[in-house]
């Protein structure tokens, strides 16, 4: 049995051994030639080396994780993502500084070897021979290249990581052979630009271009001598000669580059020395990565997309296939979103609503007739410290949002008044509408088994002086409560549930709408999007187009570019044109003489719907002109805070109505969005007024209540039994709502039962 030397290192027969075998290797693997399965080597022995012959024949070149780059609609850039923050360049467009450095110190023989540097591998078993360790490796640039394709292939994988970096002789085996695959295949140039395209330079930079930008704040083409020696001296270990954290050691190894590279001819003597004597030079630039650093408070937009790509099966089968398109990134995507329309918003939110509020706002601007989403803001910044939020309360839960969305209060009640039309109800139609009475029962349901007032709730209007009997137009310009409820008795639930599908309106949980009158009032939780998707309708004369944030997606693969499908829209008929023609006639009174007055724009033709809920937790105004529509929501995520006596972006409230607060949120938003936009005006129809037209008051009215129908109980801080805007109670719905009706953050805070 041979002997081990005192030192602790390989005895002289060891050596030779080892020095037999990996030139044996070394050199069959350059022949081309078909390894043996057992032999001298002992390879099969360890069962961790396929024969030669064996291994695949084609080596597959990863796409390359990029950055993915957003844009809103009109090309200016809103925000950049990565799995992995990189830019791939020419060769052409690397300092040949880099290109110098980076085989000067790696592999000083690249021009003159094939795959495998046998003169390299002999000196390294010499070294490592003499030192009793491993104190010199002999890969190849081009071998390098190939372990890294196997790293980039694993992804984010912790144990194909592993299995792509494992030091076995049967991985180098199969490293060796794709090498000469490169090689034959690339040539030396390509080689080079591959690998410094796909090598990690610490500080989250993967490629050079990457590298350039962070250490330095320049594009690789323009890296001088020693910035170019000190980025390819970080190659080796990346943490160990990091130059943010060790300068010094930093220094050592550019130093050691620079030499490396007068010994080569790169640079002469003079040049080199000089260079070691400048300092390191950095100008570090952060990463700036993620929707968290997107414009004009876009970022929620942002995540949105994100959510839209890895959820829609337009991009992929399955969630695996989607999620790996997106880490890999490259992807250039333009968005529906308009760059004046969502600076409009933001501002308007800010003007209105302070960050260190105990509300927030949330508003989304959707195009009718296209459902393309051109704003989307809230008041409540995007991020994980105090007063910041990750929760997009624009949204549903599947996409970001709040749990359940959130009650609308009256804003319903329009698509009440859409079912009756629908159904044939004239718009003069006229019901008793008394101040205060019990919910009608039986309500037919779209099923046999009607809706029967088991719990003898009753409802009420806003103010004892609204009392009917009211037609159609007072009563929505009035917002009266007995009116609506009276309405879906009369037509049944089903034509209002067949309404509501129509118009995708959905909770925002994602459940359909319960079969219950108490949803006249806006009991449920809905989300602005749905909201402002839905009113666009009336805009687009009674046509609902699915609301789409992407334009178009180019991704770049190689040295060229592919279009991606993207979702599209669809746009089906929700309701005749005479039906909607009919709401905007209606909506425009409420503008003009009810209870939105403030939230009125005076250039141009348009309308809209106010709503405040139980306890006054939520209040909305949702509206829209020819070519737009926006909805406007205000309240605690958290449903806890009664938005009475409050202060409210530094204006004073006694009580919070929707024309009041969300009101003119909407109005200064539409008004910037639409600045310069052409100004349409709707099909409006005669509703003729009745004979003796009644002084019944002008207040918000309709507040849905968030409540439960059977006792006093507290859901999630949604009281069952609250008051409604004007002091009198609202009805108790009789369909119970979960515990934790709402969630997520406001104003930094946890919600009860928040969503982790």
């Amino acid at each position: 049995m041979p002997k081990k030397r005192s030192g602790g290192g390989l005895s002289p027969f060891q050596q030779a051994t080892k020095f037999l075998g990996v030139s044996v290797l070394a050199g069959a693997v350059m022949a081309g030639i078909a390894l043996p399965a057992a032999g001298a080597l002992g390879l099969a022995a360890k069962g961790s080396v396929q024969s030669f012959d064996d291994i695949p024949d084609e080596l597959k070149s990863p796409q390359l994780s990029q950055r993915t780059t957003i844009l809103d609609s009109e090309g200016g850039q809103i925000a950049t993502v990565y799995s992995r923050d990189r830019t791939v360049v020419d060769l052409k467009d690397i300092s040949p500084y880099m290109q110098k450095a980076i085989v000067a110190i790696e592999d000083s023989r690249f021009y003159e070897h094939g795959a495998v540097d046998l003169k390299g591998v002999l000196r390294a078993l010499n070294q490592n021979a003499q030192s009793g360790g491993v104190s010199q490796g002999a890969s190849t640039l081009t071998q390098q290249l190939v372990k890294n394709y196997f790293v980039e292939e694993a992804g984010d994988d912790p144990t194909k990581v592993a299995q792509a970096t494992q030091q076995t002789l049967g991985r180098k085996v199969r490293e060796l052979k794709y090498a000469i695959q490169l090689e034959e295949k690339l040539g030396k140039k390509k080689i080079l630009e591959n690998y410094l395209n796909i090598t990690f330079f610490g500080e989250q930079a993967y490629g050079i271009e990457a590298a350039a930008q962070r250490y330095f704040s320049k594009p690789a083409k323009d890296l001088n001598l020693q910035e170019s020696a000190l980025l390819a001296g970080i190659v080796q270990s990346p943490s160990r000669y990091d130059p943010v954290n060790d300068e010094a050691e930093a220094t050592k190894r550019r130093n050691t580059v620079l030499q490396r590279m007068a010994e080569t001819k790169d640079i002469s003597q003079a040049e080199a020395n000089k260079a070691m004597k400048a300092p390191l030079g950095l100008k570090v630039s952060k990463p700036n990565n993620g929707c968290i650093t997107a414009v004009e408070g876009a970022a929620f937009f942002c995540k949105y997309v994100e959510k839209v790509f890895l959820s829609d099966p337009v991009f992929g089968k399955t969630k695996e296939e989607r999620a790996k398109i997106w880490n890999q990134g490259g992807l250039t995507i333009r968005t529906t979103l308009d760059p004046q329309a969502q600076q409009s918003v933001q501002a308007s939110l800010k003007d209105h609503v302070n960050q260190t509020d105990t509300v927030t706002a949330a508003a989304t601007l959707v195009e009718p007739g296209t459902g393309k989403i051109v704003g989307m803001g809230q008041a409540t910044p995007y991020g994980y410290g105090k007063n910041e939020t990750e929760y997009n309360y624009s949204v549903n839960y599947d996409m970001g949002g709040s749990n359940f969305g959130f009650p609308t209060g009256s804003t319903f009640k329009p698509f009440v008044a859409a079912a009756a039309l629908e159904e044939g109800r004239p718009a003069t139609q006229e019901y008793a509408s008394p101040y205060e009475m019990d919910y009608p029962s039986p309500v037919q349901t779209c099923n046999s088994k009607p809706w029967v007032n088991t719990g003898n709730d009753t409802v009420e209007n806003e103010a004892e002086s609204e009392v009917g009997p009211y037609r159609l137009k007072d009563a929505m310009a009035k917002s009266v409560n007995t009116y609506f409820v009276q309405m879906i008795s009369d037509i049944g639930l089903c034509p209002v549930v067949d309404m509501t599908d129509n118009l995708h309106v959905t909770q925002g949980n994602g459940d359909k709408l319960p079969e219950n009158p108490s949803i006249a009032l806006g009991a449920v939780g809905l989300s602005p999007l749905t909201m402002a998707s839905a009113y666009a309708s009336f805009a687009a004369r009674g046509t609902y187009c699915t609301p789409i944030a992407i334009e178009s997606i180019t991704q770049k693969v190689g040295e060229s570019q592919k279009s991606l499908a993207v979702p599209k829209s669809t746009c089906t008929r929700a309701m005749s044109e005479k039906t909607a023609d009919t709401v905007n006639t209606l909506l425009s009174g409420v503008i003009d003489s009810g209870t939105g007055q403030a939230a009125g724009l005076t250039d141009r033709a348009n309308a809209g719907k106010t709503g405040t809920t139980d306890s006054r937790k939520n209040a909305w105004f949702v509206g829209y002109t020819p070519n737009l529509a926006g909805a406007v929501w205000v309240g605690s995520a958290t449903q806890k805070v009664e938005m009475e006596n409050i202060t409210i972006g530094g204006v004073w409230h006694d009580k919070v109505y929707g024309g009041q607060v969300p009101g003119p949120i909407w109005k200064d938003a539409m008004t910037g969005a639409l600045d310069g936009r052409d100004s349409p005006s709707f099909n409006l129809v005669n509703i003729p007024d009745p004979p003796k037209e009644k002084d019944k008051g002008n207040d918000d009215g309709g507040n849905g209540d968030n409540g439960n129908a059977n006792g006093n109980n507290d859901n999630g801080g949604l009281t069952t039994t609250g008051a409604t805007t004007g002091g009198g109670t609202v009805p108790t719905p009789s369909f119970s709502v979960p515990e934790g009706f709402l969630q997520g953050q406001s104003n930094g805070g946890n919600g009860t039962g928040g969503r982790d």
